[in-house]
């Protein structure tokens, strides 16, 4: 394992641009990541037609164009009603605050080098700082109130529902995706992201950090409630989750924000492990690096990012949803211990190659040793028994007779096997019926 050991930076760029230039970095920017909602639409659309057997989007007008445009206008001509129980201010206030938050992530991502623009030398970035990705991180949580608002703001059950269960998930994933990243700022010496980009000019950070990519890319997944972890909106539980009582533009907000999330953290996978805007190697070596200057990488860059939402585009065309138990158990018991001993590792690591001057190869032969002691370790555990799993799938065993369903102080179902005692309502229409039957057949025999 090649881990670079850097010192702490600051932005690889400096930032002097007069106003003029970063109000038109900032609308390419919104005009960016709109035409990519609209590009993401239709390449959902016509990407799970094909992978599901669906012909309808894709025969929609040429190139099913027509499904998108069909969108769109539903989304704008649909009644916007209002709940009449609603807290009016906090009910819009919601939708503005999770597309607000979405549009500010990619101010600190960095789309290319320094270029010439209108007689001014600029980096094709907005704004970047020393913390830039904790900054990321930062909005990123600060949208959760959004979902939240938009859930308690319309008093009703299941959007509630949907809210706190949407919240519990992203704060969940945020954690091992936070702790996935604090690796890369290990091994960079830096949290800003053209700093980052500067140091992945020979290797890219996905190489090294592999288990912690792949933690990334498992947390974004949940963060953004893609297949198969879209729990919060699971339509034969929840509906639409915290957007039920939601209609036309106030609804299309939060689905704006929704596939905008999903380019963010495309974006942070892309610019964090995947080299940002520079060219994969082959492409890199022709003439002497001539694509990674001026504006070809911005082609690189929004290569790397579709890459990723192709790939939630397939998971969700392919993958079931998870019960929500099970979901939650990844979270927790998989992806946070794993980035924690990833850390740990990855921690002991530089410190042994500052302080005890072992050799990246020394130190990746001890890796390997320990891997495969670990593995070794994980094979000797005996498996479960298959009887006494499948006895706990099958619950506790049919007990015969009658029980008392309110012995525990509530109502409670009774077992296979049980059976409930006649209530006594039933014995009294009984009694009733069996006095009307006497006495009928006593008028009959009079």
């Amino acid at each position: 394992m090649n881990v670079i050991s850097a010192q702490h930076a600051g932005p690889a760029f400096t930032f002097n641009d007069p106003w003029w230039i970063s109000l038109i970095k900032a609308g390419a920017i919104i005009t960016f990541l709109l035409l990519s909602v609209l590009l993401a639409l239709w390449v959902e659309r016509r990407g799970l037609a094909r992978m599901q057997t669906r012909p309808g989007p894709n025969y929609h007008g040429p190139f099913g164009l027509f499904q998108a445009i069909g969108d769109a206008a539903k989304l704008i001509l649909k009644e916007d009603f209002w709940l009449g129980g609603a807290d009016k201010f906090i009910y819009v206030l919601a939708p503005v605050i999770a597309a607000l938050t979405a549009f500010t992530v990619y101010s600190v991502i960095p789309f290319g080098p320094e270029v010439s623009m209108f007689g001014h030398t600029t980096p094709l970035q907005l704004l970047d700082s020393p913390v830039s990705v904790l900054m990321i991180l930062a909005i990123t949580a600060f949208g959760v109130y959004g979902i939240v608002l938009g859930g308690w703001s319309s008093h009703s059950t299941y959007p509630l529902l949907g809210s706190v269960r949407s919240s519990a998930q992203v704060i969940s994933y945020e954690l091992s995706m936070g702790m996935s990243l604090l690796s890369v700022f290990l091994v960079s010496g830096s949290m800003s992201t053209s700093q980052i980009v500067n140091q992945q000019t020979e290797l890219w950070w996905f190489i090294p950090l592999f288990p912690a990519f792949v933690i990334y890319v498992i947390s974004m997944i949940g963060e953004v409630n893609r297949l198969p972890f879209d729990l919060p909106e699971a339509e034969g539980e929840l509906v639409a989750g915290h957007m039920v009582e939601y209609s036309s533009m106030k609804f299309a907000w939060f689905f704006l924000a929704e596939y905008i999330n999903m380019l963010n953290v495309s974006a942070v996978a892309a610019t964090l492990f995947l080299g940002g805007w520079r060219a994969p190697a082959p492409l890199s070596m022709i003439g002497g690096g001539v694509l990674n200057t001026g504006w070809w990488p911005i082609l690189w860059f929004v290569a790397k990012v579709w890459l990723f939402m192709f790939f939630m585009v397939w998971t969700r065309g392919t993958l079931l949803r998870f019960r929500y138990d099970q979901f939650m158990a990844i979270g927790w018991k998989i992806l946070i211990p794993g980035s924690l001993v990833w850390i740990v590792a990855l921690a002991t690591l530089q410190g042994l190659r500052q302080f005890a001057n072992f050799t990246a190869t020394e130190l990746s032969l001890g890796i390997g040793v320990v891997a495969l002691i670990a593995m070794a370790i994980i094979f000797m555990i005996p498996e479960k028994d298959e009887a006494q799993e499948q006895a706990k799938l099958a619950g506790p065993a049919p007990q015969e007779g009658e029980f008392d369903p309110f012995a525990g102080g509530y109502p409670v179902p009774p077992l296979p096997g049980q059976t409930l005692p006649p209530s006594p309502r039933a014995a009294r229409r009984a009694a009733t019926v069996e006095a009307v039957t006497v006495s009928a057949e006593e008028n009959t025999d009079d």
